[in-house]
């Protein structure tokens, strides 16, 4: 049985951006508000966005933007930085040692970069400067030190030999009687001194903030337009510990140099950009002094936060998807979202629960689809292939992920207990500034997501709450049950509008809607 062009589509959209040709990635981009206008600022910033959001992909596209214009822009993976193997999240290193190495590898990764971008940009830039800039580079981050102790260990060997010897002889002759005597002496005298320098320690490196950021003037003034852009994907997998040592170079060699545009992309829950250290102030980059405010994908494309423009995004994002797998396939397209939808699903409603089914995660929307269109195969894709694909997709990934932490798993069928089946709504009220590591995880994993923050609640003056919602995956067998959830939030009488505040005298509704977390340490087994 032969597969829909449609499905075909869906199952050959790549899950990954860095799988895609720059050239894919550029043409199936979309916007959302105003974010590639902010990230195409000279100013630093920091992209915040859980796995799946696009980080990577947008990352790219500015890339892309910003080499057309003829400007030198460089995109650094940190899950591909050294070599080493584990060295950097090794805890039998010492931090210093796995700190210095981590500096090193990454300062080592922007001058490959940068040589590359001036080899492959040679009559735009001026190979000639820029080469000795970029040697100063390499100088000011390839000092090498023994750390440890050093001992000096000398020797002195002698060897003497003395040899004496003492002959008498006589006898006659014709003349008469004759008389010999000898003596011989010999002495041979062997003195042997060494010194040897005896070097005990770990080898490591050290890295000059100032040599570095000297250089990395002196390049940045030799580019085009006098401007560089470097871009610092998958910051999170770089260990917790080890993200402010990284940050503090960043802040003192690169975000000084005048031209220089630094952009990080970043998972929050999993980003520890600034410790405090009471001999020098701080250590790492601090949101608002040292870099712009972050651009946090999460914000964007929620279904419950404004359903109308999540699925206008989503209907660009899939068509152009769709436009270059069947283009790379030599078949004819969809010409516009309307064709897409007439001839890839049963009816409008199948694609808005693809929408709904993603909560606002363009990764987690391919792979329903993906599983929808193995589903459907010649057929065009229902509502019921989406319910199925997206119960598939979450318990092959996301729950298999969030079971693996036994104490997160606990929490969430405390959460779905209490919000689902009793409440029957999806969402609920977590105070905010609630630090509590279950709840990153679960919202790391993408099983929770954050459709609104700092909502008020007149009955709790002073305080500000966040709004969770619960992942599709989790109810979606509830769906058509007498269980469903009816809502968003469940606030009585009141709008289901969860931007406003909560009535004043509904104390009920407060009740039903703010989740007190002491409630599940207090009780959990």
């Amino acid at each position: 049985m032969s597969l829909l062009p449609t499905n075909l589509a869906f199952l050959r959209i790549a899950k990954r951006a860095e799988r895609q040709d720059d050239d894919v990635l550029h043409r199936t981009f979309v916007d959302f508000g105003a974010v590639f206008a902010a990230v195409t600022s000279v100013d630093h910033q920091l992209i915040f966005g859980r796995r799946g959001t696009g980080k990577t992909h947008l990352l790219t596209v500015l890339r892309q933007n910003r080499l057309n214009a003829g400007e030198v822009a460089i995109q650094i993976d940190m899950r591909t930085i050294g070599s080493a193997g584990g060295i950097y999240s090794d805890p039998g290193v010492p931090l210093a040692q796995r700190a210095t190495r981590l500096l090193v590898d990454v300062l080592a990764a922007i001058h490959s970069e940068l040589l590359d971008q001036a080899i492959n940009a040679d009559g735009v830039v001026d190979l000639g400067k820029a080469g000795a800039a970029l040697d100063e580079l390499f100088a000011a981050h390839t000092s090498v030190r023994v750390a440890g102790s050093t001992t000096i260990e000398e020797s002195t060997s002698d060897e003497h030999n003395a040899l004496g010897e003492l002959g008498v002889s006589g006898g006659w002759a014709e003349k008469g009687p004759t008389f010999n005597a000898s003596l011989k002496a010999s002495e041979a005298g062997k003195q042997v001194n060494a010194a040897k320098r005896v070097t005990t320690g770990t080898e490591s490196y050290r890295v000059n903030f100032g040599s570095v950021g000297v250089s990395m003037k002196k390049i940045v003034d030799t580019l085009p337009n006098a401007r560089l852009w470097l871009l610092i994907d998958e910051w999170s997998e770089v260990p917790l510990e080890l993200q402010p040592l990284l940050a503090d170079l960043i802040r003192r060699a690169i975000l000084p140099v005048k031209g220089a545009t630094v952009k990080i992309a970043a998972i929050e829950q999993r980003s520890r950009l600034l410790i405090v250290d009471p001999a020098v102030g701080h250590i790492g980059i601090q949101a608002g002094a040292d870099v712009t405010p972050a651009i946090n994908l999460d914000d964007h494309m929620v279904f419950d936060n404004d359903e109308a423009t999540a699925v206008e995004f989503f209907k660009s994002l899939v068509l152009k998807h769709v436009q270059a797998a069947l283009s790379t396939e030599k078949m004819a397209a969809p010409a516009d979202i309307s064709a897409l939808l007439s001839e890839g699903f049963t009816q409008a409603n199948a694609f808005t629960e693809v929408v709904r089914a993603c909560e606002g995660v363009p990764r987690d929307a391919i792979h329903i689809l993906s599983h929808a269109a193995q589903r459907a195969k010649a057929e065009s894709i229902s509502v019921s292939h989406v319910r199925n694909a997206a119960q598939q997709w979450y318990q092959g990934s996301k729950d298999t992920a969030v079971s693996a932490n036994e104490k997160a798993k606990e929490l969430l069928q405390w959460i779905v207990d209490r919000v689902i089946k009793e409440r029957r709504t999806k969402a609920f009220l977590l105070e905010s500034g609630t630090k509590d590591e279950l709840i990153d995880f679960l919202y790391d994993e993408r099983v929770l997501h954050v459709l609104k923050k700092g909502i008020s609640a007149k009955d709790a003056p002073g305080k500000r709450f966040n709004v969770y919602g619960i992942d599709y995956g989790c109810y979606v067998d509830l769906i058509n049950t007498a269980r469903a959830p009816q809502g968003v939030l469940d606030l009585g009488e009141a709008s289901e509008d969860f931007t406003f505040d909560v009535p004043r005298t509904d104390f009920r509704s407060i009740r039903r809607c703010v989740l007190d977390l002491s409630d599940f340490y207090g009780h959990a087994p």
